[in-house]
Parts: C-alpha cells; structure tokens; sequence
C-alpha cells in the first residue's frame, strides 16, 4: 500500500507542518464480523482517502495494513509487520483491533486457534504457524504509539463475550490491562458501537494525530477510554422522537413515530451520538430510521440489554410520569399551536383564504378569548411597549450644563490656564 500511494501522496514536511510524515497503522481483526471496516470505508470527516493520502490538513499521512482492504497479501503482506518488530519502520505506528481478543489458550488444547492473522516462521524449528491477534497485539503494543479499539467486540468483548461462549472473548482493554501504556504514554482508547459510527473513528484517529504531530493536547476521554465529546451525551438527549417522550406519547409498534422506549428502546441510559450524528455521511442511524437503541455502544452490552425489544424495567416510572405531565402539556401546546398558525389578518376576518381549509371551521369565542388573554400575557414582557423613554433618547448625565465644573475638565479655561502657569 505504501509503495502505491507514495507516487500520488504528494504531502511532505513543508505541507504537514509537523514532525510526522507517516504514521503506520497495523489493523488486526479478532472475533469480528468486518462491519467496522465498512463504516470507517464511508465515514467523510475526514474520510479514509484523506487520511490514506495525507491530504487532510497538518496530518501525517496513514499508511494502513488492513488484511481486508489492502493490496498486498501472503508474505508480503506481513512484510511491514516483521520491519515494525524489529524497528525498521523508520515512523511511529498504531494497532488497531477489530472484534474481541479470544482465550487462544483454549484452542491451542484441540490444536487449532481462535482468530489467525496471517503465518509466521515461528513455530519449532523456523515452521510455518499461524500468529493469532492475541500474539501481534501483544508483540506490538508495547512499541505502539497508541493501541486504539474499534467497535463493541473490540472495546468491551461484545457479542463474542456473551454469557456462555466457549472463546473467553475480552476486549483489547482486558487483555492489556489497566498498567498498560502506549510508547507515547496513551492508555488504550476505545471507540465502541456495533457496528460504530465510522465518523466517530475517523474523528478520533484524526484527533490523536494532531497531538502526536504536535499540534494540540490530548483529547478529552472519559474514565474507560471512548471520546468524551462524542459518548458524554446519551441517545435520548438528541434524540429525534425525544419530544414525544417529554409528552407522553409512546410508539406502541414499530412504525409508529413516536418514542420507542416502550417497544425496547434503551436510549436514555445509554451513551453515543448516532441520533445526532447519523450513520453514515450524517445520514440515518438507529432511532433516525424507526429503530430502537439497544445498547450496542455500552459495556454491558448484550448481556445486560438483553431480551431485546422488550419494555426496559426502570422505564415504567418515568413514562408513567411523563404521560401525567404530558396530559396537561401537549393540549396546551395544540391549542397554541393552532393560534400561532393563523395570519393576525385572519383573526381579524374571521376567515383562512385557503383553499386547503374550507372545511375547517373558526376558533369560537371561547378560544378567541383565550389566544387574546395569550397575546396579553406575552406582550408583557415587550420592553419595547413599557412607558418610557425611548433609549438613546433620555437626557444623560452627559448632557448636564454645569460651566463651572466644565472649566475645570481638561480643555477648560481654568484647567489651561493652571497648567501654563505651571509650565
């Protein structure tokens, strides 16, 4: 890949600004399905293009061995791999996982293994075996310049982690552990969701390269390592149904658009941005497209969240409550919604010139009278109307006419006359 891109990558010191001109990033795939490759494929802040040809602004440039998406294959695909084990690289380089890291010890008792990426002479006397993720992460890790998780499997274990699976599945995090540091001094960063906003890792790849260019200080993580300006907000916080929550009104079958917390939806206990983010190029996401949140960005997930798409337990108090203040709440809003969908003309005819509403009939006097005590109640406020004077028009203190006190400022005749004295 490196030899590919270097004829069309054109970016150098002089246009990265810093002391990085390449970065390498070893990407290994454990118990993954390969569906975090395919978000970061189409995540467009930055995109992949800009990062694998170093044309984002003051970056390094990415050169990416990814056992998917990469030309190289076979020996020569591993060939950067064995250059980083003996520091031949001649540039920093970052691990990135992809799915969970297994109990290899495990498979080794019937002779096979979990998650092999890729053959190495290693085995007794210069044979062929193959290297499992465990074994390149833990080769790698401690020369990395920063170990990053990508995805639930990788991050908290996942679904390879659910209650009875054979494979002691574990997350880069639990496998390192928590004295583990980077050789740039990072603890493993994690950036989860299953599969993950591809932005979401983009964005964070970008921000650690700035600090490891120089350019700024370490982003902000939280306590288990994820973004913190991307996982401090829950679902529900900027969720596009969040309203209807506030008013009570709950879907009671997909499809239906109102809040889905009580077909399954988990979003107001857990943390991510896909509501606020989208999917994929800001487009789509879970509870955007009619889905409910399952939790799939938290550690506790899917034991924790499971059985799916069923009504969470600690929701029944807070919908209860919601739908006692919403009853109040949302005629009160219809019935001035209706009024602030009127032209004043209108009010004043008595008639919508709308061909759309013939049918419709006129607020009757009752409401009529109610949007007038409406008005009465908004407009007290308006400073604009209260009996005084108009600002800029009062008299200031500036336009006081005292000639004594003025012939003692600075200009006056006393004031001038003083100072030539003195002079």
């Amino acid at each position: 890949m490196e030899e590919y891109l270097d004829p069309v990558s054109k970016g150098s010191h002089v246009s990265r600004l810093g002391p990085l001109d390449k970065v390498h990033a070893f990407w290994f795939s454990g118990m993954s399905c390969d569906g975090c490759t395919v978000t970061v494929t189409g995540a467009t802040t930055p995109s992949i293009e800009d990062l694998l040809t170093g044309s984002h602004p003051g970056l390094p440039q990415i050169v990416l061995h990814h056992p998917v998406v990469n030309l190289e294959s076979g020996p020569n695909f591993l060939r950067a791999h064995e250059r980083a084990l003996r520091g031949e690289l001649n540039a920093p380089y970052v691990i990135i996982l992809e799915g969970s890291i297994t109990d290899e010890t495990a498979a080794m008792e019937t002779g096979g293994y979990w998650a092999g990426n890729g053959d190495e002479p290693w085995g007794a006397d210069g044979e062929e075996r193959a290297v499992t993720a465990d074994e390149w992460i833990a080769r790698l890790a401690p020369g990395a310049a920063a170990s990053i998780a990508i995805g639930t499997c990788a991050t908290w274990g996942g679904i390879p982690s659910a209650d009875g699976n054979p494979t002691g599945a574990m997350s880069m995090m639990d496998f390192l552990g928590q004295d583990y540091r980077s050789a740039f001094g990072l603890p493993v960063v994690n950036v989860p969701g299953c599969a993950p906003i591809g932005d979401n890792f983009n964005e964070t790849v970008a921000a650690i390269l700035y600090f490891l260019q120089g350019f700024g200080p370490l982003p902000e993580f939280d306590e288990i390592g994820r973004p913190a300006w991307l996982f401090g907000e829950t679902v529900h916080r900027h969720c596009v149904r969040g309203a209807y929550y506030e008013e009570g009104s709950y879907a009671q079958e997909f499809g239906d658009p109102e809040c889905l917390v009580e077909i399954g939806c988990w979003g107001p206990v857990v943390n991510c941005n896909i509501t606020s983010r989208g999917a994929i190029n800001h487009v789509g996401g879970c509870m955007n497209a009619g889905g409910a949140c399952i939790g799939c960005t938290m550690p506790g997930f899917p034991d924790k969240f499971t059985p799916f798409y069923k009504v969470p337990p600690g929701s029944a108090v807070s919908t209860a409550a919601s739908r006692i203040l919403g009853s109040l709440i949302r005629p009160m809003r219809l019935y001035t919604n209706e009024h602030l969908n009127r032209e004043v003309r209108w009010d004043l005819h008595h008639d919508v010139p709308s061909g759309w509403a013939r049918g419709k009939q006129e607020p009757g006097r009752l409401k009529e009278a109610g949007h007038r005590i409406y008005d009465k109640l908004r407009r007290s406020n308006d400073t604009g109307k209260a009996d005084v004077a108009p600002w800029g028009k009062r008299h200031e203190w500036t336009y006081e006419r005292d000639p004594a006190r003025e012939r003692t400022l600075p200009g006056g005749t006393d004031r001038n006359t003083a100072e030539r004295g003195a002079e």
